[in-house]
C-alpha cells in the first residue's frame, strides 16, 4: 500500500514553496520567434503559467500555414483548411480555447484521381495509403485497368519468405502489386498528402505497422485488408475544420496569449539572438517595427535589443538554423531537409455547371499527368463555406511538390489565377471560361521537409538532440515535429513545459 506520508512528502516542496513559484514565473521573459501555429501554442503555454512570452512573427500576420484568404467578398482557407483527428491533441487545443462548437467534419463526396488512361476515376474507398486491399474491385480496377489487377494480384500468390523488410513505400508497392498501383493509385496519394514521391516516403513512418502485417499475411493487400479491417472510409474522414475557417484557430490563440498578459507583434522578423551572461538578447531588424498581431496598434517592438530568460524557435527550419547556428554548432552536422515550395491559387467561380459536384470534394493527379498536383472544390467539401458562397464556387488548386517548382512561381497573380482556372477545367471535366471568375486569392509557403520522407525522423531527432545541450534554448515547429498540426501542437507543448521547468526549477 502507498505510504500517504511519502506522497504528502514528495509533493510538499512544490506546494510548500508554490507563492515563490508564481513569483518567480512572473518575472520570467520568454521570447517566441516564429508566430505560426507552434509559436502561439508554445507562447500559450509559457504565459499560462504567469510568465511573459512575447511572439516575434515576420510576417504582417500571424498563424503561419494556417491563414485565411479573401476574393469576391468571400473569407475562406487560403492555407491549412483542416485537422487530423489522431491523437486529439488539436481537439483539446480547440475544446480549451472555446471553439468546439465551430468544429465541422467534410462532406462525404469522396475525390477522384486525374491522369489515368480514362481521364479520370474516382480514387477507390478504404485502402491504406492508396494501397488496395482488394485489387479486383470495381473501383480499383477502373483505375488500374485489368493488366494492373492481374498484376496486382500476383501478390497473394509470391511466396511469404520473399517479402523481407522495406522503408521505402514505392519500391515496396512496385515490388509486391506492380508500377501501376503505385503510379496510379498510391503516388497521387503521397504527393497529395506528403508532397513526396511514395518511393521517398518512409513506410515504418507513413505506416508504422504494415511491414509487419504484411509478413503476417503474407501479402500487402492482406495486409492492408488486416489494418482497415474492411472499411470503407473515404480518404479525409480522419480530418475536420472549424466553421468560418482555421483561422478562427489562430485568432483565439493570439486573444488568449494576450488576456494572459503577454504579447504577439506581427512584423517583426528577428535578426540575431545572443547570448547576455544567463539570458539572451533578441534583435529586431530595424526596417520593420512590430506591430499586435490583430492591428489594434503598437506592439512596442524597439529596434534595441530585448533581453529574454529564454527563447523558443519556432521559425522555418532556414530561420531557426541561421539564428542557432551561433549557439548550437552542433546543429551544422545535422543535414537540414529539402523543404517544398507549394503555392495554392484559391478561385471564386460562378459556374452552375459545378453544382452537381461532378468529381467530389477534389482531385488528386498522376504525377506528371497535370500542372497542378491536386485540387479541392471547397464549397463541395465544407457545407459552411457552400452556404456562405450562395451560388458561387470556390476551388482551391494546389502546384508545387517535393524536388519540383510550383509551375506558378514565375508568373503574376493574374496569370497564376488563368493557370489554375485552365487546370481545374482539366481536372474537373467541365468548361470553367475566364467570365465565370469571380475572384481569386494566391498564396505561397514553404513547407518543411514531409515527417514520411525517407530519412526525416533521424535528422529531426538528431537536430532536437542537438538544440536540446543549449541552455536556456528550444525549438518547435513542423522541421522537428513533423508537419501536420496532430504533430505540431503537442511538440510545441513539450517545448514550453521542457523550457518552463528548466527556468522554474533547473
Amino acid at each position: 500500500m502507498t505510504d500517504p506520508g511519502a506522497k504528502a512528502g514528495s509533493d510538499a516542496p512544490e506546494a510548500a514553496h508554490a507563492p515563490e513559484l508564481a513569483e518567480r514565473a512572473a518575472r520570467l521573459r520568454v521570447a517566441v520567434v516564429g508566430g505560426g501555429i507552434a509559436g502561439l501554442v508554445a507562447a500559450e503555454a509559457v504565459a499560462a503559467i504567469g510568465a511573459h512570452a512575447t511572439v516575434f512573427e515576420a510576417q504582417g500576420r500571424a498563424g503561419g500555414a494556417v491563414q485565411p484568404g479573401e476574393a469576391d467578398g468571400l473569407v475562406f482557407d487560403a492555407g491549412a483548411e483542416s485537422f487530423a483527428v489522431r491523437g486529439g491533441h488539436v481537439r483539446a487545443l480547440i475544446d480549451d480555447l472555446g471553439l468546439g462548437d465551430r468544429v465541422r467534419t467534410p462532406q462525404p463526396g469522396g475525390a477522384w484521381v486525374a491522369g489515368i488512361p480514362s481521364g479520370a476515376a474516382p480514387l477507390p474507398k478504404g485502402g491504406l495509403l492508396g494501397i488496395p486491399a482488394n485489387p479486383f474491385a470495381e473501383d480499383v480496377r477502373r483505375v488500374i485497368g485489368w493488366r494492373g489487377t492481374w498484376r496486382a494480384w500476383l501478390d497473394r500468390l509470391r511466396p511469404p519468405l520473399t517479402i523481407g523488410h522495406d522503408h521505402s513505400l514505392g519500391r515496396l508497392v512496385r515490388k509486391r502489386m506492380g508500377p501501376r498501383v503505385r503510379d496510379r493509385l498510391v503516388a497521387p496519394v503521397s504527393t497529395g498528402v506528403y508532397s513526396a514521391h511514395p518511393d521517398d516516403i518512409d513506410v515504418d513512418v507513413a505506416a508504422p505497422a504494415l511491414n509487419a502485417a504484411l509478413t503476417r499475411a503474407g501479402s500487402l493487400s492482406g495486409a492492408v485488408a488486416e489494418l482497415t479491417g474492411g472499411s470503407e472510409r473515404a480518404p479525409g474522414a480522419a480530418v475536420q475544420g472549424l466553421e468560418g475557417g482555421m483561422a478562427g484557430l489562430v485568432d483565439a490563440l493570439v486573444a488568449r496569449i494576450e488576456l494572459l498578459g503577454s504579447e504577439v507583434r506581427t512584423a517583426a522578423p528577428v535578426e540575431a539572438l545572443y547570448r547576455d551572461g544567463d539570458g539572451w538578447t533578441v534583435r529586431v531588424a530595424e526596417s520593420a517595427p512590430a506591430e499586435v498581431a490583430d492591428g489594434a496598434g503598437p506592439g512596442g517592438g524597439p529596434a534595441e535589443p530585448e533581453l529574454f530568460d529564454a527563447v523558443i524557435l519556432a521559425a522555418d527550419e532556414a530561420t531557426a538554423r541561421r539564428l542557432l547556428a551561433p549557439h548550437v554548432p552542433a546543429l551544422a552536422a545535422v543535414a537540414a531537409g529539402s523543404s517544398p515550395r507549394i503555392e495554392i491559387v484559391t478561385l471564386v467561380l460562378d459556374a452552375p455547371v459545378l453544382d452537381a459536384a461532378p468529381r467530389g470534394s477534389g482531385v488528386l493527379t498522376v504525377p506528371g499527368s497535370h500542372t497542378a498536383k491536386a485540387l479541392t472544390h471547397s464549397t463541395a467539401k465544407w457545407a459552411w463555406l457552400r452556404e456562405r458562397a450562395g451560388s458561387r464556387h470556390v476551388v482551391r488548386v494546389s502546384f508545387g511538390s517535393q524536388g519540383e517548382e510550383p509551375a506558378t512561381a514565375a508568373l503574376d497573380d493574374e496569370a497564376a489565377a488563368a493557370l489554375a482556372l485552365a487546370e481545374a477545367s482539366a481536372l474537373l471535366g467541365v468548361e470553367l471560361r475566364p467570365e465565370q471568375l469571380r475572384g481569386s486569392h494566391r498564396s505561397r509557403f514553404v513547407q518543411a521537409q514531409p515527417s514520411a520522407v525517407l530519412g526525416a525522423a533521424e535528422r529531426r531527432s538528431a537536430a532536437a538532440a542537438a538544440i536540446a545541450d543549449a541552455p536556456g534554448l528550444a525549438a518547435t515547429g513542423a522541421w522537428l515535429s513533423g508537419t501536420g498540426l496532430a504533430q505540431v501542437v503537442p511538440h510545441a507543448r513539450a517545448e514550453a513545459e521542457r523550457i518552463r521547468h528548466a527556468l522554474l526549477w533547473g
